[in-house]
Order: structure tokens, then sequence, then C-alpha cells
């Protein structure tokens, strides 16, 4: 499908999707730079809603991409792959959303497909790094030379966006670590909770895009130009190195889960401890007064002017003896 420029010069909205469930169109010269002169057009960028009826109408009527492609980027359900079908690298990787996203925390999918001379993309939530990378070149800061070279700074965005999220974990950790250690941990239990939840989410998406990047490398290295190669091989590297971290500091938040866990366990039984000695004392004193509040004959002390005085004097000295017993109880345990 060919769309063409706009004839008075304007954009589509980058945050609101046109007749075509389009954002925005972007057209690239053979320098890198964004031009609205079709004549000078060396390859374009477009980006879909995919979550919009027109939009998946429009990549289904695509003449210019491969079956398996239209098949992938119209699927319902979300899994990261990345393929190669005739000359269209095409996948679908995780990114996060973005601030003004209705679901601003956690991770979104940014889908692609691009050959020499297009890139098509497509996401159902507003992304981060699309929208850096859309700025960018608005700006003028950024020049793409190729699909391959503006997906390969969608990616490292959105592995920068990962490895800020990971050392602001890192920094919840350490406050985390410090509370537990001055035994100030008593509200800590449900942000650790929280960073482990967001921890096992980005670490499960690293790990996939290193199997991913691995799967791509060994089955389509002498398929693929040695440009992608080499881009592939350098993103391969830092999800790696992040995918690393990730397990760093899982082990890290399991360690101070297990501490803080010791710390509950040890006031529990503390706590436990004091009620049972509570227990302990009070149960002869109960017995003693319940054996003189029988409402039967023969009861001694009953006509004693200090019969009172006597049986409180003996039920405070068995709870002395009882508290004493179960102290040193306790400290040879």
């Amino acid at each position: 499908m060919n769309i063409p420029l706009n004839p008075d010069g304007s954009d589509l909205s980058p945050y609101l999707p046109d007749e075509h469930g389009l954002f925005f169109v972007y057209h690239f010269t053979a320098e890198g730079v964004r031009t609205k002169d079709p004549a000078a057009t060396h390859w374009t960028w477009r980006s879909y809603q995919l979550s919009d009826m027109r939009a998946r109408h429009e990549i289904a009527t695509e003449p210019a991409l491969p079956p398996p492609v239209r098949d992938a980027f119209l699927s319902a359900g979300h899994g990261c792959h990345i393929d190669l079908e005739g000359d269209w690298l095409y996948g679908d990787l995780p990114d996060l959303r973005h601030d003004y996203s209705a679901e601003a925390r956690g991770l979104g999918h940014f889908r692609f497909a691009f050959n020499d001379m297009m890139l098509i993309g497509g996401r159902k939530q507003p992304l981060q790094s699309v929208d850096k990378i859309r700025k960018a070149i608005d700006n003028g800061s950024r020049k793409f030379r190729s699909p391959a070279e503006l997906i390969e700074a969608v990616m490292g965005q959105s592995l920068d966006g990962m490895t800020t999220e990971l050392a602001g974990l890192g920094d919840t950790l350490d406050g985390i670590e410090d509370r537990i250690v001055c035994d100030a941990w008593h509200n800590e239990r449900q942000a650790l909770v929280d960073a482990r939840r967001q921890l096992v989410v980005i670490h499960r998406q690293m790990a996939t895009l290193t199997s991913l990047f691995r799967h791509l490398d060994h089955s389509h290295r002498n398929d693929l130009p040695d440009a992608i190669n080499d881009m592939a091989a350098r993103l391969s590297h830092r999800a790696h190195t992040l995918h690393h971290d990730g397990e760093q500091l899982q082990a890290r938040a399991r360690l101070l889960q297990d501490e803080l866990m010791a710390k509950l366990t040890t006031q529990s039984n503390q706590l436990l401890y004091m009620l049972s000695v509570m227990t302990a004392v009070l149960l002869p004193m109960t017995i003693i007064s319940g054996l003189f509040g029988m409402n039967v004959g023969g009861l001694p002390l009953v006509d004693t002017p200090v019969g009172f005085w006597v049986a409180s004097a003996i039920s405070l000295a068995v709870a002395v003896v009882v508290y004493l017993f179960v102290r040193r109880l306790g400290r040879g345990m």
C-alpha cells in the first residue's frame, strides 16, 4: 500500500490514529534525514495502532508483506519472537509503556517488520522507546539511513529504559536492606514483594530477548546482511548483560526476603514466649482463686480475718516460683 504524504505538509498525530489506523508516516532520504518530498524518499516508517480495526485491515491488505508476517502482526496474543521471511525481518519485542498510558507501569509490546525500503511498526499501548525515537527524528537530532538502524535505536531505548528500571529497583533494595539491618523493617514486606514482582517481569523478558537473539544468530546468520547480524550481536550482548543484572537483583531480593522472614520468625517466637510465660504465671493463680471461690463448706481461712491476704500471698508466691522456673527453662533452651 502506498500512503501519500499529506498535501499540506502537516503530520499525522503521534497519539491519535487517522482513518487508516496510522499514528504517523515518516519518509527518509538516503542520508537518513526525514523528508516531505516524495521524490527524495529512500525508505518509509509507518506506525499503526494495532487495536484499531482500520489498522488491522490496512495491514491485512498490504501486498508487500508475506503472509507469515501479516499473520504475526495480526495475531491476538503476545509472544515475543524474531524471525526472517524472505527479505523481511519481523518480530514482537517488549518495551516499557509510556508515562501517559492508562497502564503506565509494566511492559507493552512493539511489533515490527522491515526490509530495505519499508518499516511497519505497531503497538496497542503508547510505548516509551517509540515515542523517544519519534521525538528525536522530529527535532533533527537523529538520522536513520535504514529501517535496521531505527529498529536498533528503538530496541536500544527499550533496553536503556529497562536498565533504568533495574537501577531503580536496586535503589529500592538498598533502602530495604538498610532498614532491615537497622531493625526498622516493620513496613518492608509489601515493598519487597512489589520489587520482586517487577524484577520477575523484567528478568523474564530479558531471558526471552537473549534466547531470541541467539535463535536469530543460529538460524539465520548466513541469510542476514552483515549490518543486521552486527545489530543483532550488539542487542544480544546488551540483553545478556541486563539478564545477568536481573539475576543478581533477584538473588539479592530473595536473600532479603529470607532475612526478613527470619526476623519475623524471631519476633513471633518472642511473642509466643511472652504469651507462654503469662499463661504459666496466671494458671496457678487461677486454680487457687477457683478453689477458694467454690461455694462449699470446709474451705480453709474462711473464718480467719486475714484469710484473704493469706490466699493472695500464696497465689503470688506460686506465681513467682512458676515465673522463675519458666525463665530458667527458656534460657536453657
